[in-house]
Parts: C-alpha cells; structure tokens; sequence
C-alpha cells in the first residue's frame, strides 16, 4: 500500500466525495422531481445512467481528459458554455412537468444512456471528477489503480446518494396530491437547478 491508501486520505477522499455527491446539484433535483412525477421504477433508468456515467467521466478525466483541458482552456470554456446551456434548457422542461402522479405519459424520464450522457454537460459533475482527481492522486503511486478507485468510491457513494434523492421525491408524492402542486413543485426545481450553475458562470 503506498501513503495514498492511508486511513487519513481514505476518510478526507470519502468525506469529500460524500459531501459533493449528497449536495444539491442538477443530477439530484432531477432525481427529486422524477421520484415525485414518475415514482421509483420509472426512475430506475436515470439512478443507473447516473451510477454509470459519472464514474465512467471520473476515469476518463483521471487518465487524461482533465490535462487536455489544461492545454485548450477554450475547450473547457466550450464545453462550460454546452453544459450550462443545456441545463438552462433541462430546467424549462421540467418547469413544464404536468403529468398526474405515479402514472405521468405526457413526459418521459430519462433513459439510461440520456441520464449517463447527461454528465458530460453537468458543470458541477466536470468540476467534482476534476477537483477529486487532482486533489486525491499522487505521482508517487499507481496513478491509474488511484483513479480506478476514486471511480469506485464515487460509484459505492452514488448507490445511496441517487436512491436517496430519488426516494426522498417519492416520499414526497404523500404531501403533493395535486397536479397543480406538483406543478408548482417541478418550478420550483427548475429555479433551483437554475441556481445551481449560477456558481459556474464567473
């Protein structure tokens, strides 16, 4: 075991992958909203594009694509603008969240390759596997195998973070009986979600 694997660096990787996967961000008021418009199984698909497609970006970003964005800073800058453009756009639709409760065919949850390709354009997830890779990784070990298990950590969290949320919006269908109040709390979410890049645009 090298100094990387030690209990200390283990605690401060785990609290700092807890604290940014639990927090409000795009990929959990999705969550929220869909457990409370679709119910837990249509979610399913979101949970696990989710579960794949942020670990699968920690690897990507960890073997490389982080000191690409070192050398191209516009492209970095590009990308910023996509994502936020496209979370911009994802909050007006989920503003416009109308169906009834459990049963909702007038919108669709996201699918599992929607949800994992989602990441790419989610600022806060670009700035999570960025700030995770280069604080936790030392030079001294196997950069890859540290990687890997960043990834790893980042995937066991995610198991309880996603259902957390997602069945948090569940719990929520109990106190939201109305299709307007649940109007009203999609809105709400897209308010949010619209706050949540605003730390992204400086």
């Amino acid at each position: 075991m090298t100094d990387f694997y030690s209990n200390t660096l283990i605690f401060a990787l785990l609290s700092f992958v807890i604290a940014t996967a639990f927090t409000p961000g795009p990929n959990n008021l999705m969550l929220l909203s869909s457990g409370l418009s679709f119910g837990y199984k249509r979610t399913l698909p979101l949970i696990i594009g989710i579960m794949i497609g942020f670990p699968l970006m920690v690897v990507a970003v960890g073997l490389g694509i982080g000191e690409l964005f070192e050398i191209f800073p516009l492209l970095y800058n590009i990308l910023k603008v996509v994502g936020i453009s496209y979370l911009l756009w994802m909050a007006w639709k989920i503003s416009q969240t109308k169906g009834t409760l459990h049963t909702s065919k007038t919108n669709k949850p996201f699918t599992i390759l929607q949800s994992a390709l989602f990441q790419w354009v989610n600022p806060k997830a670009w700035i999570m596997a960025m700030t995770s890779t280069t604080s936790f990784i030392s030079n001294e070990g196997d950069i890859q195998l540290q990687v890997l298990f960043i990834a790893f950590i980042y995937f066991i969290v995610g198991l309880f973070s996603t259902h957390s949320w997602t069945l948090g919006g569940v719990l929520l269908q109990k106190i939201i009986q109305q299709e307007k109040s649940l109007h009203i709390f999609n809105v709400s979410m897209a308010l949010l979600m619209v706050f949540s890049v605003l730390p992204f645009l400086s």
